[in-house]
């Protein structure tokens, strides 16, 4: 995986590379991303989530998607759990590792200079893993990040025609490159056609969802009927 400017630069710092030095290996990854600039797609065939949470933590501003589940930014730990459990060819090792390092990786969601838009259908929020406790935890962070003014959280709602037959999620950064996750892989695209494309599809989607007070409602009203499933738990 190509890493992005931001850890590359915290790279250099941590080896203290002189500068002639720290602007070769920089544009040794300019010409690099160039290179995928052409149009070539870059799959990670390991699902640890490392892709997109480092797209995302290069982006100032990041627009995602999600029709199936949460966004990478979004889970809880234990959300994530299930995640990253789900994915074929993950150790339990492995698993505990992407967890932890998908929780630090949030924490871009508190910085200043940011910007993020998250829009879910409500298919998302009754797709649940675990058990109801795991997703009234879960309802709960959503209505703290909610509250966040660098955060822009919105759904579409059950009652609400969608604009488009959803796919599958993704996630824009900044108008660079997007980010699919499909189950055993995390695909990467930079060509700005595809790019273009996923960003008016964001929109459709985006003018369909509800936001602020009605979207609270939602979570709330959501959290009450996890509670009244008890101790029902999946297989």
């Amino acid at each position: 995986m190509v890493p992005s400017l931001d850890v590359l630069d915290r790279l250099l710092a941590a080896l203290g590379l002189d500068e002639s030095t720290a602007r070769e290996v920089r544009d040794l990854l300019a010409a690099v991303v160039a290179a995928a600039d052409s149009g070539r797609a870059v799959d990670a065939v390991v699902p640890d989530g490392s892709t997109v949470d480092e797209e995302v933590r290069s982006a100032r501003l990041v627009r995602s998607f999600q029709c199936v589940i949460l966004p990478a930014m979004l889970q809880s730990a234990e959300y994530a759990r299930h995640v990253f459990g789900s994915a074929p060819g993950l150790t339990p090792e492995a698993v505990g590792r992407a967890v932890a390092a998908r929780v630090e990786r949030q924490s871009v969601l508190y910085e200043p200079g940011r910007e993020s838009a998250f829009v879910l259908t409500e298919a998302v929020l009754r797709t649940w893993p675990g058990s109801p406790a795991l997703m009234l935890a879960q309802l709960d962070r959503l209505l703290a990040v909610e509250s966040l003014s660098t955060v822009r959280l919105g759904v579409v709602p059950w009652g609400r025609p969608v604009p488009v037959l959803p796919r599958h999620g993704f996630t824009l950064c900044d108008q660079r490159a997007v980010v699919v996750e499909t189950f055993d892989r995390e695909r990467v695209s930079v060509d700005s056609a595809e790019v273009a494309a996923y960003e008016e599809t964001f929109g459709r989607f985006e003018g369909a969802a509800v936001f602020g007070a009605e979207v609270r409602e939602l979570l709330s009203r959501m959290m009450a009927e996890y509670r009244e499933l008890g101790d029902v738990v999946t297989p």
